[in-house]
């Protein structure tokens, strides 16, 4: 059989880095290729690597088919399934794989829920009736954690990452040059500052990282200023009617105060003017022999 080699699904996983590829080369000269490849039909599914290294050293391997694949993305989950078990893969791989899963799992389903499916869509459709049961719902990011063995907040990052980074700054990341709680920071930033630090190495990554936390703390700490800045305005003005309003009353006061008294001395004007009137008419009508 001539195998073949598809470059998309041989891309579809990230490549071993020279120092794995080259220990896989010396395990296989020394033992020979003991895992098989896997093959949907003539196609190369899993062992490019071994693959290639037994053809270039004229070694044999042996195939296996899996009759489980029935379209493209049975091959990809079971490919993410694979690596999603190794242990050798990073924190970002592995969560970048458990996002991948979660678009496949996701389209599949929206498939088989649409009532009125295109004409053009009926092999896939057909496809997914015959596939394997379809894996558990990825939709919540607890459950995206699990998959990836990885905490609910890294998965949100390496979702921010894949988002928003640039592709230098990808590949820092995958490289090791950068962890993910960096690059996640880094990549809010301006795409010309993120290949800028990208560049530069190491520690230009870490200062880019630290200036867009302080970045995105300073937006809240001005926030918080201007949040106590307006109460502190609101107390003023508060206090400033406040004691307005207290000047107004002491006014009305001291005016009403002001009439009672004109009011008092009229009727004390009155009730004097009503005695001197009293004393006349008694002096008057008093006879003189007494």
């Amino acid at each position: 059989m001539d195998i073949v080699v598809n470059e998309e699904l041989k891309a579809y996983i990230d490549p071993l880095t020279a120092e794995e590829y080259e220990a896989l080369e010396r395990s296989i000269l020394a033992e020979g290729c003991r895992d098989a490849l896997v093959l949907w039909g003539d196609v190369l599914v899993d062992g490019h690597n071994r693959y290639g290294i037994c053809r270039k050293h004229g070694l044999a391997f042996q195939t296996v088919q899996n009759p489980r694949f029935q379209s493209i993305e049975d091959v990809h989950l079971w490919m993410i399934d694979q690596h999603l078990g190794r242990r050798s893969i990073s924190d970002f791989q592995r969560g970048v794989l458990a996002l991948r899963k979660r678009e496949i799992v996701a389209e599949r389903r929206a498939r088989r829920t649409t009532p009125d499916a295109a004409p053009d869509a009926s092999a896939a459709l057909a496809a997914d009736s015959a596939a394997p049961t379809a894996p558990e719902s990825l939709d919540t990011r607890e459950a995206l954690a699990k998959a990836a063995r990885l905490s609910s907040n890294q998965v949100v990052m390496i979702e921010k990452i894949q988002k928003q980074a640039a592709p230098e700054l990808v590949a820092a990341v995958k490289a090791g040059s950068i962890s993910i709680n960096a690059a996640a920071a880094v990549a809010t930033l301006p795409a010309e500052e993120q290949v800028a630090a990208a560049a530069a190495g190491k520690d230009e990554l870490k200062q880019a990282a630290k200036r867009a936390r302080e970045a995105k703390r300073k937006p809240a700490t001005e926030a918080a200023g201007e949040s106590a800045e307006a109460t502190a305005t609101s107390g003023t003005a508060e206090s400033e009617d406040t004691i307005e309003s207290l000047r107004q009353r002491v006014a009305a006061l001291t005016a009403e105060n002001a009439a009672l008294r004109q009011q008092l001395a009229r009727l004390q004007q009155t009730l004097d003017g009503a005695e001197i009137a009293i004393e006349t008419i008694a002096d008057v009508s008093t006879p003189p022999w007494g």
